[in-house]
């Protein structure tokens, strides 16, 4: 195929993110036929990407598959040596600490992470860690009062900055309703954006069908008709 021959590890990123996406999709939909789909367009980027690797001479799918067995032999000595662990909370902490001893030649922050994770849950999972040592608020009024001195200094940015202060000024202040989130230890951050979409996608699509009765989409309509329509929504409690 012409189009994967031009395919290259950071050229797929997107479309595997994309496919591990929709997997987490029809696992919320609780859809068995979606999931076993989405399983097999995730396997095939493993494979993609294992293929692209053999090419080079790097690692191929064997390597791949070994690797991950191996792993799994070594993290779990309760299983496959005398060990045992008698709870999963058992099972967490010797994983971690033979995580430790496979990693103990290189030097690693304690803030250390994945790039590439979902940004809110990066934020959530960095400030975690560094709150197992010490580094955190003592109460939850702290935060807030840090999220109104961002939000101020967004204000001023917005008044009298550049672009670039005024997006680091909102990337400060997304930063700092994580550490609420996290604080409050209910839902995440990435979690209650999630559902504040959800609900506007619900809210739209019904200014849509609205509209849609009168024979006109949103490229017909204005602001002041949707606006209007968008309350009526929200009375509905959608």
């Amino acid at each position: 195929c012409p189009w994967d021959k031009e395919q290259t590890h950071d050229s797929l990123k997107k479309y595997l993110i994309e496919e591990s996406a929709e997997f987490l999709d029809a696992v919320d939909d609780n859809d068995d036929e979606g999931m076993q789909e989405e399983l097999g367009d995730v396997l095939l980027h493993v494979v993609f990407h294992s293929q692209i690797a053999s090419e080079r001479g790097a690692f191929d799918f064997a390597d791949v598959a070994n690797g991950i067995c191996e792993k799994l032999r070594r993290r779990h000595p309760h299983v496959f040596s005398d060990n045992r662990a008698n709870c999963s909370s058992e099972v967490l902490k010797i994983w971690e600490d033979v995580k430790k001893t496979e990693k103990k030649k290189k030097i690693e922050s304690v803030v250390s992470g994945a790039r590439h994770y979902p940004a809110l849950f990066r934020a959530h999972e960095i400030q975690k860690k560094a709150a197992k040592h010490g580094f955190d608020w003592s109460r939850k009024e702290e935060i807030v009062d840090k999220i109104a001195e961002e939000f101020e200094e967004l204000k001023t940015a917005l008044k009298n900055g550049g672009k670039n202060e005024v997006e680091e000024e909102i990337g400060d202040m997304l930063f700092s309703i994580v550490n609420l989130t996290r604080f409050l230890k209910g839902k995440t951050s990435e979690e209650l954006l999630a559902a504040t979409t959800a609900k506007f996608q619900k809210r739209f699509r019904f200014i849509e069908a609205e509209l849609h009765k009168k024979g006109k989409t949103p490229a017909d309509s204005n602001i002041v008709e949707m606006e209007a329509l968008w309350q009526k929504a929200k009375t509905k409690k959608l």
